[in-house]
């Protein structure tokens, strides 16, 4: 059901050695290039064709009408009603932590360096709906945007033929608990075409944020610069680093979890313990059958991005999963937190028996929209930072200038751009001196 790759005494990157799921977003762009254009071109009229096209359904607009939402979330079961009450009070707990504030910096007697944050215009964010529906995306894009002051919020979901064209009404009660009443029934790249360049009652956003298939992905690259980007999502990933103290049970389960998600997502489990190895390898297979996605589960298992892998030691794991840099990353070993502290590269890092991956999609307080494909190397999960550029504003007098006005001549000079200390010279009617 699953690989097993034995890297004990190989010393190669772990990058090399441990394979991922074949994503050709470069090749998807020749794809949602021609969807992208007709959005651009033809707007909220190209959007009803697409949907059309692609969702099955025939919708008269794009916009979701508010009685929609407030509908949706009146019908909501009360069970859910609670369980996502919950994550957005958690969510605003971590992220309401992360706000920055203005610092200023007196760099000398006169002159300072002020950095100010403020939060992005307009954010659209995308919540996929394919295989299943992610009302708990809703909360991860809208609860740090929200955080961080952005002042116009549009979300965009695929239109769902079995709801005469409108979002999951899940997607739409959670957008209506948030407080969230512009709404899209539109999927794919065109969503991402429609906030990268406005269509019909949807104005242009900054910036788009969001998780989705390969040809979201691919509209993300393709209007990177017209439009800001959290990431280009790749399929889901789960790492886990387990000693012999961890419970088989516990790990095959998490990683059935993830499975879950796509027949392309990743599932890999790190140990220097062949004992544990096999009895997670014993266990999948019956975890597996009694699930009801056990086909996509079984697929996804045993694809070559999903392996068992053994290592020498916890100190050669680690290595193997900070080169492997997962998205999730569960710690299941004696002293869990010690290990912990050493990984430097992740999208989110999961501590001890208690602490599973599903927590952390729902109900943690953490973002699950992270870097996935070994982007947590050097990128970052969501976050209230996401929606927020800092911006220097220098203030010097007078005599401030004066005194480093040679230093700045000097190097303008250097570099050959003479202009540069004509303008320094400009707001004087004497010389600047060269140092002494």
């Amino acid at each position: 059901m699953i690989s097993r790759l034995d890297l004990r005494g190989a010393s190669g990157d772990p990058r090399d050695l441990l394979p991922r799921a074949d994503l050709d977003v470069e090749a998807a762009l020749e794809t949602v290039r021609p969807i992208c254009d007709a959005v651009h071109h033809r707007g909220e009229a190209a959007l009803i064709e697409l949907t059309e096209k692609f969702d099955g359904v025939r919708i008269d607009s794009i916009r979701v009408p508010k009685e929609a939402l407030d509908e949706a979330a009146e019908a909501l079961d009360p069970t859910v009603r609670a369980a996502l009450q919950e994550s957005i009070r958690r969510a605003r707990l971590v992220h309401r932590e992360q706000r920055r504030t203005d610092h200023t910096t007196a760099v000398v007697p006169g002159g300072t360096v002020t950095e100010r944050w403020v939060p992005v215009d307009r954010v659209g964010l995308y919540v996929p709906g394919g295989r299943a529906v992610y009302p708990s995306s809703v909360v991860m894009n809208v609860v740090p945007a929200q955080e961080a002051g952005v002042p116009s919020i549009a979300v965009a979901s695929p239109a769902q033929k079995e709801f005469g064209g409108l979002p999951h009404p899940t997607i739409l009660a959670a957008c209506a608990l948030l407080g969230v009443d512009e709404v899209y029934s539109v999927g794919g790249a065109q969503a991402i075409a429609m906030f990268a360049h406005g269509a019909g009652p949807c104005a242009r956003a900054d910036l788009v944020t969001g998780p989705g298939n390969i040809y979201v992905a691919a509209a993300k690259r393709l209007l990177k610069g017209r439009i800001g980007i959290d990431a280009e999502a790749g399929p889901t990933e789960i790492a886990v680093l387990a000693d012999a103290t961890a419970n088989p049970v516990h790990i095959a389960a998490d990683l059935i979890s993830q499975a879950e998600h796509d027949v392309v997502a990743a599932a890999v489990l790190v140990t220097d313990s062949p004992e544990l190895a096999d009895a997670v390898e014993a266990e999948l297979p019956r975890q597996v059958e009694a699930t009801r996605h056990s086909a996509r589960i079984a697929e996804a298992l045993a694809g070559k991005q999903s392996a068992i892998v053994l290592v020498e030691d916890i100190d050669q794991g680690l290595d193997v999963v900070n080169g492997y840099a997962a998205e999730h990353l569960e710690i299941q070993t004696a002293d869990a937190p010690a290990v912990a502290a050493r990984v430097r590269n992740a999208g989110a890092v999961f501590v001890g028996p208690y602490a599973p991956v599903s927590l952390g999609d729902y109900a943690a307080g953490s973002n699950h929209v992270l870097p996935t494909g070994g982007c947590a190397c050097h990128s970052s999960g969501l976050s209230v930072q996401s929606f927020l550029r800092g911006i220097h504003v220098v203030a010097y007098d007078e005599q401030a200038l004066a005194d480093v006005a040679h230093h700045v001549v000097a190097l303008a000079d250097a570099e050959d751009l003479p202009a540069h200390g004509a303008a320094i010279r400009a707001r004087y009617d004497w010389k600047v001196p060269n140092p002494s």
